[in-house]
């Protein structure tokens, strides 16, 4: 509890304050140095499990999984089942299984955008083109399931039938919803919790289920991911228009180029003036960056991008409080940590 309430206390800082407490950062983050030999064996778990006899398959697979990343999702499966104690090899499968589903929905996700960036280098449907992209994230999907049933744990393949298929309705909710300047914020909030914070919300729910925690423990970890996947994609969305093209590895406006309606645009038409208003509306029906310098100032004009960014800060807070029964370790310290990171990040 102690940790716990010591992160709060700083996120609930008032103004100038709270940033600065935010700004507080270690060079190499506890989440990072606690299972730094864990990821190396997921890394190995990826690799073997990413072998196919088809060559097109091993060098698509490889390309995109060769560019890193954050690797967040399996890092919280490793976190989450190591918080209960929980050191089998099944966790390092999961982890692995966890980054392969990521891996895919990135492969789609780029196709359906049409996007030629990503982690700073080609995309893959830029470099092998659209039917490659889709179909070894299809094979990746279903290597997915095939390391899932190693486990021999029916909840496991339950939480991610359901996960994958959200995701997958997300995906739909997004496409349905561009150019939409009627978005309200709670639409966008479901968006981003179908397409982003359910793979978050199931990596840490199958880190605990492998480790035999209760319903209680399993319940209050996988709400813990999915808080902290709701603030990691804010971020991301205040990030496209406050970022460094070369720091966050794809273009900024990206969102708006694809006629996107992300919190910081919400925020403008509802609470900006009627200039600003117009300028983001005019700029999301046109599905074009042509004007994102305008709608880079209307944003900023009326506090948008600080508004986003203190949803983000209230979602991570909401992580916090709920693993604040787990045992105080550094496990629990490691996930406190990361979710005070996953709002404090420029890329």
């Amino acid at each position: 509890m102690a940790v716990c309430k010591a992160f709060l206390v700083t996120f609930r800082a008032s103004g100038s304050a709270k940033t600065k407490q935010l700004a507080k950062t270690v060079s190499t983050p506890l989440f990072r140095t606690l299972i730094a030999e864990d990821m190396q064996t997921v890394d190995g778990v990826i690799r073997a499990r990413l072998h196919s006899d088809v060559v097109l398959i091993r060098q698509v697979a490889e390309y995109i999984i060769s560019a890193g990343g954050k690797r967040l999702r399996p890092v919280l499966t490793l976190l989450s089942g190591k918080a209960l104690g929980y050191e089998g090899a099944h966790l390092y499968e999961l982890a692995a299984m966890i980054e392969f589903i990521h891996t895919a929905t990135l492969l789609h996700d780029d196709v359906v955008d049409e996007s030629d960036m990503r982690r700073g280098r080609e995309t893959a449907n830029a470099l092998f083109g659209n039917a490659a992209s889709v179909l070894v994230g299809d094979f990746l999907y279903t290597r997915a399931f095939q390391m899932m049933v190693t486990t021999n744990n029916m909840q496991i393949l339950q939480v991610m039938a359901e996960a994958t298929n959200v995701i997958a309705e997300g995906e739909v909710l997004q496409l349905l919803n561009i150019g939409n300047t009627a978005l309200s914020e709670q639409d966008y909030l479901q968006v981003i919790q179908y397409k982003t914070a359910k793979l978050f919300e199931a990596s840490a729910r199958v880190g605990a289920l492998i480790a035999g925690g209760s319903e209680v423990q399993v319940k209050a970890l996988a709400d813990y991911g999915m808080y902290l996947g709701t603030a990691f994609q804010i971020i991301d969305d205040v990030l496209d228009y406050s970022g460094d093209a070369d720091t966050i590895g794809k273009s900024l406006g990206d969102d708006l180029a694809e006629g996107k309606a992300t919190l910081p645009l919400i925020y403008t038409m509802r609470q900006g003036d009627a200039t600003a208003a117009n300028v983001v509306r005019q700029a999301l029906e046109n599905a074009s960056r042509d004007r994102f310098h305008d709608v880079l100032a209307a944003v900023q004009s009326c506090g948008a991008l600080d508004y986003a960014k203190n949803e983000a800060i209230k979602a991570a807070e909401q992580a916090v409080a709920a693993i604040a029964e787990l045992p105080d370790t550094p496990v629990k310290q490691a996930l406190v940590e990361l979710a005070r990171l996953s709002v404090d990040r420029n890329a």
